[in-house]
């Protein structure tokens, strides 16, 4: 006998599959690349089933962006557990976060549907801030963290790409503080 609980639980793993198969994709091949057909072949779906869960190509690659783990922010020391995350960054280069920046910088498509994600992170942030612009604050601070990230490893910037990861944290570490911190502190 089949329950609806049984096909809710079937329909949940087929879609699980289905992302799972998306993000290797996209990792690898990027958002261009990347095809329905060759996710529901990864997934061992057909790829109407693949339009049917999700829609659209972007709209995929939206829910794996959704489904990335995001570091939290919480109040108090903000800037310090910013500059932890992005130093761990420097250090363990982030092959799938670049895969998806890289996607974000060629595609108008995948900078579209990264833009939500970006907005929930810089809401993070921007709640942890105690100022009266906390929004523009957390908008400044992911750029400096994106532009980092994209120059180090993407673009391979020089002095940034060679640079050791304390040294760079500690030149940014003022910044943060007074960005992150209450005005005047």
């Amino acid at each position: 006998m089949t329950t609806s609980g049984s096909r809710a639980e079937q329909r949940r793993r087929t879609e699980a599959r289905i992302l799972d198969a998306a993000s290797q994709i996209f990792l690898t091949a990027g958002y261009e690349r990347t095809t329905i057909r060759a996710v529901a072949s990864a997934a061992g779906v057909d790829a109407g089933l693949v339009m049917h869960y999700y829609g659209s190509k972007q709209e995929l690659f939206r829910r794996v962006i959704d489904a990335a783990p995001a570091p939290g922010i919480a109040p108090g020391h903000v800037a310090e557990q910013i500059l932890a995350n992005l130093a761990d960054r420097l250090v363990n280069e982030p092959a799938a976060s670049l895969a998806l920046l890289r996607s974000m910088l060629t595609s108008p498509e995948a900078a579209s549907a990264a833009s939500a994600a970006i907005a929930r992170y810089q809401e993070q942030i921007a709640q942890a801030i105690p100022a009266d612009d906390p929004g523009l604050r957390a908008a400044i601070i992911s750029a400096i963290t994106l532009g980092v990230m994209v120059s180090r490893h993407l673009i391979k910037s020089d002095e940034l790409a060679g640079a050791d990861p304390a040294q760079v944290i500690s030149l940014l570490r003022p910044c943060m503080l007074s960005l992150a911190g209450p005005p005047g502190g």
